[in-house]
C-alpha cells in the first residue's frame, strides 16, 4: 500500500515537471502560424557545423537559397487543375466567380438553361464524384510524357480542398465529393511508380471565404483568414504530403505581408520536411512576380524568347481557353504537337521549365486528347530528351539566318532544335563556328550528317534523304553539333 502512495506521488511529481517543461516551451518555442515578430530572435542567418544555412524571413534572405537542381535539370512538368469547377466544366475554372461574381450573363444563361432555380455553387460538390479516378492510371501517363514533375491542384480559388483538410470542414474531398484523398492517392502512386517529383498547386485566397473577405474589407489590417485557414492548410499540406514544388497562386490581391509568406517559406527552407529539395515560384503577395520567390513565372504563359538572368517557368495549357476542363471546347481550342514542341524549345533555350496543363473531368479522367498530346510529348522526348534535359543555354538562343531554329547546350555539344524540316534539304544554320574537330549528327538517326563551313560564318548541314515515316519523330528534329564555337 506505502508502495502505492510512493508510486502516485512520484507519477504526480512527474506530470507537474512534464507540464511546467511544456508550458516554458510554448513560451520560447516559435509558432510557424505566428507572425514575424516571434521569429527576430531565432538566429536563421547562422550556420553550425555541417549545417544548411538558415534563412530569415526576410526576402533579402530567402532569395539567396540556392534553387534545388533537380528542378532546372528536370524542364518538363505537368499541371494538372481538377476541383468541382471541373463539374459544370463550362467557361473554365473560374466557373464560380465568372456566375456569381462578375455576373457574367452568358454563366448566368448556362445555369438558368441546365440547372433548377436556388441551385447553389455548393451544390455542384457531391456531383464531383471522381469514380473513374485511377492513380495508378495517371502515373503510367504522366511517366510516358517523359515530365520529371507534376503539380497537381489540391485547392483553386473556388476552397475546396482535394485532400481531407481539417481547416475545411465538409468543403474537401473526403467529406464531399468523391469521399476519397485526391492528393494522398496521385502522391503515393506517382513515388511509388515513376521518376516524377510530386508538387502542388495552392490558392492563397478564396473568392467568397467570409474570413477572407472580411479581412479584405479591413484593408488586410487583419489576418484572420490568413492564420486560420490559409497559413494553417499550408503547413497541414506540406507536413502530410512532402511536396517538392509548392505553387503558389491567388496572391494578387493582398501584400506578402497579409499572407505571412516570408514567414512561410523561412519554416519551408529550414524546417520542413522538404527542405533540402522543395522550389517554390513567386507568386506570394501583390507586386511579387518577376521579382521573389525561388524561381519565376512573371504572368501565365509566360514566354519571353530571350535569355532571363533568373530561372523562371512558362505555365501554360494545351487548352487555349482554360486550365481545368471543358464540355465546350472544339478542336481548334487545343494546342497540337507542332505549337507543344515550339513552346518547349523556345522555353528551354532561353533557361525556362516548361509547366504543361491538363484539366481532368469531373470523373477523374484524362480524356483521349490530353493522353494522346502527353503521350506524344514523351515520344519526341524519348528521342530528343539529350537536347532538353540537364542542358543549358547557349551563347545563342535562337538562329540568326534560319527561323525556328533554336539551341541549347550540354557538355561539349551544341544542339539545334529544327521546326521545320528545310524544303531544299540542306540547313543553313548562321551562328554555329566550325573547327578542325567538327562532327554533326541527328538524334535517333544512326549516320553521321554532312556538312560544310559557310564563308563567313555559319555552317550548311545536308539533311537526311528519308520518308517521313523513316524520321526519327514527326514535329522537330535535332541536330548535334560537337567542336563547334
Amino acid at each position: 500500500m506505502v508502495r502505492s502512495r510512493v508510486k502516485l506521488v512520484i507519477c504526480a511529481m512527474l506530470l507537474c515537471v512534464s507540464a511546467v517543461v511544456g508550458f516554458v516551451l510554448t513560451l520560447y518555442t516559435p509558432s510557424p502560424i505566428l507572425g514575424v515578430e516571434r521569429q527576430k530572435d531565432t538566429h536563421y542567418g547562422r550556420q553550425g557545423n555541417n549545417q544548411q544555412p538558415r534563412y530569415a524571413p526576410t526576402w533579402d534572405s530567402l532569395d539567396q537559397r540556392p534553387l534545388p537542381s533537380w528542378y532546372d535539370e528536370a524542364k518538363f512538368g505537368i499541371f494538372m487543375h481538377w476541383g468541382v469547377f471541373s463539374v459544370p466544366s463550362y467557361g473554365s475554372e473560374w466557373f464560380w466567380w465568372d456566375w456569381k461574381g462578375a455576373h457574367d450573363q452568358n454563366f448566368i444563361d448556362f445555369m438558368k438553361r441546365n440547372y433548377p432555380p436556388g441551385f447553389r455553387y455548393a451544390d455542384f460538390a457531391p456531383m464531383f464524384t471522381a469514380e473513374w479516378y485511377n492513380p495508378l492510371q495517371w502515373a503510367e501517363v504522366l511517366q510516358a510524357s517523359g515530365a520529371k514533375y507534376v503539380v497537381l491542384t489540391s485547392k483553386h480559388h473556388e476552397g475546396f480542398t482535394n485532400w481531407p483538410s481539417k481547416y475545411s470542414w465538409n468543403w474537401n474531398s473526403v467529406d464531399n465529393g468523391p469521399h476519397r484523398d485526391l492528393v494522398g492517392e496521385l502522391a503515393m502512386a506517382i513515388r511509388n511508380n515513376s521518376d516524377l517529383h510530386f508538387g502542388l498547386y495552392y490558392s492563397l485566397f478564396e473568392w467568397f471565404h467570409p474570413l477572407y473577405l472580411r479581412d479584405k474589407q479591413n484593408k488586410w489590417a487583419t489576418q484572420d483568414y490568413t492564420k486560420d485557414v490559409g497559413l494553417a492548410e499550408l503547413y497541414e499540406l506540406v507536413n502530410a504530403y512532402h511536396p517538392e514544388v509548392v505553387w503558389s497562386d491567388g496572391d494578387w490581391e493582398a501584400p506578402y505581408t497579409y499572407w505571412n509568406s516570408t514567414n512561410f517559406l523561412a519554416w519551408l527552407y529550414n524546417n520542413s520536411p522538404v527542405k533540402d529539395t522543395v522550389v517554390t515560384n513567386d507568386r506570394w503577395g501583390s507586386g511579387m512576380l518577376c521579382h521573389h520567390g525561388g524561381y519565376y513565372t512573371c504572368s501565365d504563359r509566360y514566354n519571353p524568347g530571350v535569355l532571363q538572368k533568373h530561372k523562371w517557368e512558362n505555365c501554360m495549357t494545351i487548352d487555349k481557353k482554360s486550365w481545368g476542363f471543358r464540355r465546350e471546347a472544339t478542336l481548334a481550342d487545343y494546342l497540337d504537337m507542332d505549337d507543344l514542341v515550339k513552346i518547349l524549345a523556345e522555353t528551354v533555350s532561353c533557361g525556362g521549365n516548361l509547366l504543361m496543363n491538363i484539366g481532368p473531368t469531373h470523373d477523374g479522367r484524362i480524356v483521349p486528347i490530353f493522353e494522346e498530346r502527353l503521350r506524344s510529348m514523351g515520344k519526341w522526348l524519348n528521342v530528343n530528351g539529350d537536347a532538353i534535359y540537364a542542358t543549358k543555354p547557349w551563347r545563342a538562343q535562337n538562329d540568326t539566318r534560319e527561323p525556328g531554329v533554336w539551341y541549347t547546350s550540354k557538355n561539349d555539344s551544341v544542339y539545334a532544335i529544327v521546326l521545320d524540316w528545310p524544303k531544299s534539304g540542306q540547313l543553313t544554320l548562321g551562328v554555329p563556328r566550325s573547327s578542325p574537330t567538327t562532327t554533326v549528327t541527328m538524334l535517333g538517326w544512326a549516320t553521321p550528317l554532312k556538312w560544310a563551313a559557310v564563308s563567313g560564318g555559319g555552317i550548311t548541314v545536308q539533311m537526311p534523304t528519308a520518308l517521313p515515316n523513316q524520321l526519327p519523330c514527326q514535329w522537330a528534329w535535332v541536330i548535334q553539333m560537337k567542336g563547334v564555337m
